[in-house]
């Protein structure tokens, strides 16, 4: 392969990755705790749209509970994003973890 055809695969690359990047931005995913009483949705390039909470899990006398259901559906949504995002960069890169793209 000359030096041409290897820029031109990089190139090809390049805008793949910005393709994949923007698929990534627009797809939600969504964490949930205790069967859905707190759900949270999220971007693939991990950025917060919603926290939805339902009436029974707020109890004025019991906080800790509740700051603990957003805590694990924000993480499981963080999971989700990252998961997706790993999935879909991964076949561009052939499984090369390239820092600042996941």
């Amino acid at each position: 392969m000359n030096q041409a055809q290897l820029m031109a695969q990089v190139k090809k690359m390049q805008t793949e990755m910005v393709k994949a990047q923007e698929e990534l931005a627009n797809t939600i995913v969504q964490g949930t705790a205790a069967s859905g009483i707190v759900t949270v949705e999220m971007t693939c390039d991990q950025r917060m749209k919603s926290i939805k909470i339902g009436k029974d899990a707020v109890d004025p006398e019991d906080i800790e509970t509740l700051e603990d259901l957003v805590t694990v559906a924000v993480n499981d949504a963080l999971t989700k994003a990252s998961e997706k995002a790993q999935s879909r960069m991964g076949g561009l890169t052939g499984g090369m973890r390239i820092p600042g793209l996941m």
